[in-house]
C-alpha cells in the first residue's frame, strides 16, 4: 500500500492505538478518529488515548503463559501498548499491571508526537471510503453501532462487562492487612491482602447474595463473561465458590503463620501507591450496598472509595460469520475489525489484533495469515473457527491453539506451545517479509521422554 493513502483507524483504544502505531513505524499514513473527550462513554472519565476503564491488570507475564507469551510476540513487532505497559508498571506479582494514568499519558504523548498519524478528536458516525480499521471497543457509539449493523446484515451481539472498585490507600487499616503475593511470585509482597475467618466469610457471601443490584433495561440482555463474573453472581453459585475464585486463600500465609479461611486481595493501581483495587471484585451491586458490604472486609471499615464497581454493555459481534483469516469483513475487504468488537476478552488480545491488522496492512496482498500455533495467530481462529451458534469472547489460552498431542505435565505442555509458538513465528516472518525481534534463546524444554516426541 502507497504511504500516500491514509488508513484510517476508528477508536483510540488500546487496539487502534497499537494498530495507528505499527502502521505508522512502517511508513504509512494514519489518521486516528477518537470521540473522546468530545463525546464520553458511560465507563470513561478521561480523554486519554487507551484509558483503562477496568482492571489495571494485562494479566500473566510468565513466558510460559498464553498471556505471557502474547506479550512477547508482541514486543518482538515493537509493541507500543507492552512497552508503554512495561515503562509504568506497578508491582503485582507474576502479572503486568500498569499506573492506570501514567500509562494512557504514555500512549498518547507517544501517538501525538508521531508524524506520520494524524489524530481526529471527534465522533464519526459513517464509514469512511478507503482502508478502515474499526477498532471502536465494548463501547462502540450508537452511531457506529447502526453502521456496523447495516454493514454486517443483524443485529450485533452483546454482553455485559463489570468494573471493580478502587480505595484510597490512607482510608486502609495496614494494622489488619498485610503484604503478601501467593506462593512469593513477583516482589513477594505485591498485594495487600484482607484476611476472613469461616464466620466472616459466611456472613459477606450471605451480604452478598442478599443485596441489591442495579436492574438492566428491559431491552438489555443480562449475558456476562465468565472471566469477568461480578463478584455477587459468583456468590450465587454456592458458598463455597468465591473461596475457590477471586478469595481464595492458597498460596498466602498471615505473618501469624496461619492461613486465612479466605482472602480479599488489593492490587496496587498507581506507582505512588495512592490507591488499589479490589482484585475479581467487579460488580453490579448498587453504590449503596457496595460501600456497606465491602466495608465489611477486614482492614476496609473505613474504606474511601475514588470508583465503585459498575456495568456497562459491551458490543461484539459474531465473528465466525463475518470475518476472514485477515480480520477483513466478509463481502467488505477494505474494512477490518479490531479490539473487543471481534470477540477477543481483554486489554492485551484488544491490542493484539490492532498490531496484527498492521502487520497485513503492511505486507503484501498475498500475505498469509499468521500461524494458529502461535499466540496471535491463536487469537483469529478463535474469531474464524468457532462455532458461530456458540461463540463467545476469549482471552488467549492454550485452549485455542492446536493441540500438541503429547503426554506432559501442565508445566512442560506450556514450555512445548511456546517453543512451538516461536519456530512457528519466526518462520511466518521470514516468509512474510516482515521483521520480527523474538529473543534468540528457545524456551528450556522439558527432558520427559513423552513431551520430547513434540
Amino acid at each position: 500500500m502507497s504511504a500516500s493513502s491514509p488508513i484510517t483507524i476508528i477508536g483510540g483504544g488500546l487496539a487502534g492505538c497499537e494498530c495507528a502505531w505499527q502502521l505508522a513505524e512502517r511508513g504509512l499514513s494514519v489518521v486516528l478518529w477518537e470521540m473522546r473527550p468530545e463525546k464520553s462513554t458511560p465507563a470513561h472519565s478521561t480523554g486519554s488515548l487507551s484509558e483503562l476503564v477496568c482492571s489495571n491488570s494485562l494479566r500473566s507475564d510468565d513466558p510460559h503463559h498464553a498471556a505471557g507469551l502474547l506479550k512477547r510476540e508482541m514486543e518482538a513487532f515493537g509493541s507500543l501498548i507492552i512497552a508503554a505497559a512495561r515503562e509504568t508498571a506497578v508491582p503485582a506479582g507474576s502479572a503486568l499491571a500498569v499506573d492506570r494514568h501514567a500509562f494512557a499519558d504514555r500512549v498518547t504523548t507517544q501517538l501525538e508526537g508521531h508524524p506520520s498519524i494524524d489524530i481526529r478528536r471527534q465522533e464519526l458516525t459513517k464509514i469512511p471510503d478507503g482502508e478502515v480499521v474499526i477498532a471502536t471497543g465494548p463501547l462502540t457509539s450508537e452511531a457506529m453501532s447502526d453502521r456496523l449493523e447495516e454493514l454486517l446484515g443483524q443485529e450485533s451481539l452483546y454482553f455485559y462487562d463489570a468494573i471493580s472498585p478502587i480505595v484510597e490507600a490512607e482510608s486502609l487499616d495496614m494494622e489488619v492487612l498485610f503484604a503478601a503475593s501467593r506462593y512469593g511470585k513477583g516482589g513477594g509482597n505485591d498485594y495487600l491482602n484482607a484476611p476472613m475467618s469461616k464466620e466472616q466469610y459466611l456472613a459477606f457471601n450471605a451480604d452478598l447474595v442478599s443485596a441489591d443490584v442495579v436492574v438492566p433495561r428491559p431491552f438489555e440482555k443480562t449475558l456476562f463473561f465468565e472471566g469477568c463474573l461480578p463478584i455477587e453472581e459468583i456468590a450465587r453459585r454456592g458458598v463455597e465458590t468465591l473461596r475457590f475464585g477471586p478469595m481464595k486463600p492458597i498460596g498466602l500465609q498471615a505473618p501469624n503463620g496461619e492461613r486465612p479461611w479466605a482472602v480479599v486481595q488489593l492490587r496496587r493501581e498507581d506507582l505512588a501507591q495512592s490507591q488499589y483495587s479490589l482484585v475479581g471484585f467487579q460488580s453490579r451491586l448498587t453504590w449503596g450496598d457496595q460501600r456497606r458490604i465491602f466495608r465489611t472486609i477486614p482492614g476496609l471499615e473505613k474504606a474511601e472509595f475514588t470508583r465503585l464497581g459498575q456495568v456497562h454493555r459491551n458490543t461484539f459481534i459474531n465473528s465466525p460469520n463475518h470475518l476472514d483469516r485477515l480480520y477483513r469483513v466478509k463481502g467488505h475487504p477494505r474494512i477490518r475489525l479490531a479490539g473487543q468488537i471481534t470477540g477477543v476478552e481483554g486489554y492485551l488480545e484488544s491490542a493484539a489484533t490492532g498490531l496484527i491488522i498492521a502487520l497485513y496492512q503492511s505486507a503484501d496482498e498475498d500475505v498469509e495469515p499468521l500461524p494458529d500455533d502461535t499466540a496471535l495467530g491463536s487469537l483469529s481462529r478463535h474469531l474464524v473457527d468457532s462455532d458461530p451458534k456458540r461463540f463467545q469472547p476469549a482471552n488467549v489460552n492454550y485452549g485455542l491453539f492446536p493441540p500438541l498431542n503429547v503426554r506432559a505435565s501442565k508445566r512442560e505442555r506450556r514450555t512445548l506451545y511456546a517453543a512451538r509458538a516461536q519456530d512457528s513465528l519466526r518462520a511466518w516472518s521470514n516468509r512474510a517479509g516482515l521483521p520480527v525481534a523474538l529473543d534468540s534463546s528457545q524456551p528450556e524444554l522439558p527432558s520427559t521422554p513423552a513431551a520430547a516426541q513434540a
